[in-house]
Formats: structure tokens, C-alpha cells, sequence
């Protein structure tokens, strides 16, 4: 009998590296996700035209208000009946209601080794502090920001010649490998 997979929703803002990366692990046998949705506040994001592409169903919503922006998410997403979220590169903050609605089922990908290097501007503070290393983690979603329950960290060697772009590549690269482990791993033990 096959895998019943599990309905889940992207949130993007940019170019949706790491959707395009869940998207074709989706596919695969093993993945226990199924795409259904995908969520911007961007109009120019082009993780749109993707989802597009693929017959994704998208929407973009507009953040003039916030708590209004969420509850049409919300509805969007019971109406889809949605039972994860992974946050990819999404560049709004959600509320704490908006979480508590899906407790434990938010996941974020973050490019830094939490909890170093919380919120924006990650590879250039790790640079600019002269680390060792950097990385990424793979955490659920609490209402402190960048806060919640680690499901999976990489490490990345940050070398000599090394500038904020250059490790944006090489953690970006880690993302797209460890986002699909953490999701299987988080949905192996709920």
C-alpha cells in the first residue's frame, strides 16, 4: 500500500531554492509530503513562477495588516486541509495565535547554527566574528524567533577567503540537504 502523504504548504519571499528542493523530494518514493500549497507576501517572488510551472497552487497574500494577512492564510490552509507548514525563506514573522493554530507541525530552515546568529544578516555576522564554522538548522516554529525545538543542524567550514556571498552558497547548498531529512525525521516521531 503506498505512503498516504502529507498535505503541506511552502512559504516563500525569494527565488524558492528550497521549494524547488522540496518539490522534487516530494516526488521522490520516500518522501512522506505531498506539495499542495504555496505562500507569499511577495508578488516578485519567484518561487511563484515555479509553483506555477508545476502546477502548484499559489497565492500571494498582502501584508497591510497582519492579523487580516493570517486569518486569510488560515482559511486557506484548513480549506486545503494542510498539516504542515515549511517555512523557506519566508520573510514575515507569524503571530503567536497563528502558531498555536499549528503547533508543532511549522518548521523553519534558518542558515545559521542556531541559537548563534538569530533573525537576518547570518553569514555576515558569522564572517565578521571571524567563526570557524557556520551552518543551518531545521527547527519547529515557536513564538520566539528562531527559538524552537532543533530537528537538525550542518555544519559548514567558513575558510580564509570566505565572504558573506560565498557562504550564503555553500549553506545554501546544506539547506537543500538537510531540509527533506529533518521533515522525515520530524514525521517519523511526532
Amino acid at each position: 500500500m503506498a505512503l498516504k502523504k502529507i498535505k503541506t504548504a511552502i512559504f516563500i519571499s525569494g527565488t524558492g531554492s528550497n521549494l524547488k528542493n522540496l518539490f522534487k523530494f516530494s516526488l521522490t518514493k520516500k518522501s512522506p509530503i505531498i506539495i499542495s500549497f504555496v505562500v507569499t507576501n511577495n508578488e516578485d517572488a519567484k518561487g511563484i513562477i515555479f509553483s506555477k510551472k508545476n502546477n502548484i497552487e499559489s497565492k500571494i497574500y498582502k501584508y497591510f495588516n497582519k492579523s487580516n494577512a493570517e486569518n486569510k492564510i488560515l482559511k486557506d490552509l484548513n480549506k486545503k486541509k494542510i498539516d504542515l507548514i515549511c517555512l523557506a525563506g519566508f520573510m514575515k514573522i507569524l503571530s503567536k495565535s497563528f502558531i498555536k493554530k499549528f503547533k508543532g507541525k511549522i518548521l523553519n530552515i534558518h542558515p545559521s547554527l542556531l541559537p548563534k546568529y538569530k533573525g537576518l544578516n547570518t553569514h555576515k555576522r558569522a564572517i565578521e566574528n571571524k567563526d570557524k564554522f557556520s551552518g543551518c538548522t531545521v527547527h519547529l516554529v515557536s513564538s520566539k524567533l528562531d527559538s524552537g525545538k532543533i530537528i537538525l543542524q550542518k555544519k559548514v567550514k567558513i575558510n580564509k577567503n570566505d565572504n558573506h556571498i560565498t557562504l550564503k552558497k555553500k549553506v545554501l547548498k546544506q539547506e537543500h540537504f538537510i531540509y527533506p531529512i529533518a521533515i522525515k525525521k520530524l514525521l517519523s516521531n511526532p
